[in-house]
């Protein structure tokens, strides 16, 4: 069975409907202090049973750039993975694990730095970086081969290479407290976008994606493993 082959349910739109949710949410906030208050995610809020902030914190973003650069990295991954689960598992349970991938990944992806400020009451954080690179990663899993890069940088790797350089970089520049960036929500999320794949397809459609991984990545000559331009 080829599961990167789109066979049903074309129309992106559940990736389209996250996108407007999260971009209409986050622009409601851009001045709204209250509302950013609310649903940022915050440790001393958390300790005190506001346990959605888990979540909500993904709907927010810091300014337009943020959420333009999450939002277009979610619409250029999450419709082809999207289209992928709909493939291989139905429309109705492809597009609900396809949810579940996505709401999880927002959970699990601040769980690292929420065991690390937990009792940091200066903290706090938003965006949807870890649920997109839970996405970001699932898509790697599928298309190891497929040339990804970084917007602007007209170079392009294979994913699977992009993702190691990905992972090393996103913990060296989290060691180094580098920037106002959840690093470590990055590596989290990717991990668990890889996780939640390897378990999803091998318990339900008894598909070792592991093994599509490593026979789909074929390297024979340098054009497959660099490409210059855009």
């Amino acid at each position: 069975m080829e599961i990167y082959q789109s066979t049903i349910l074309k129309i992106h739109m559940v990736t389209i409907i996250i996108i407007a949710v999260t971009s209409f949410i986050s622009f409601t906030a851009f001045n709204n202090s209250t509302l950013v208050n609310k649903y940022i995610f915050y440790p001393p809020a958390i300790k005190n049973k506001q346990w959605y902030r888990f979540i909500t914190y993904g709907f927010l973003h810091a300014d337009w750039s943020h959420l333009i650069f999450n939002m277009f990295a979610l619409y250029l991954f999450g419709k082809e993975i999207e289209t992928v689960f709909k493939d291989v598992f139905g429309g109705g349970l492809g597009t609900f694990l396809y949810i579940l991938l996505y709401i999880s990944g927002l959970f699990f992806s601040i769980l690292p730095i929420w065991f690390k400020e937990r009792n940091n009451n200066y903290y706090s954080s938003l965006g949807a970086s870890g649920a997109v690179s839970a996405i970001v990663f699932s898509y790697i899993l599928v298309y190891p081969m497929n040339f990804m890069g970084i917007m602007f940088v007209p170079i392009f790797l294979p994913a699977f290479i992009f993702g190691i350089i990905y992972v090393l970089v996103s913990v060296y520049l989290d060691k180094n407290h580098s920037g106002n960036i959840n690093h470590s929500a990055h590596v989290a999320g990717g991990m668990f976008g890889i996780i939640f794949m390897l378990i999803t397809f091998k318990s339900i459609a008894d598909i070792n994606i592991f093994s599509w991984f490593i026979e789909n990545i074929q390297i024979t000559s340098v054009r497959d493993l660099i490409h210059f331009g855009f």
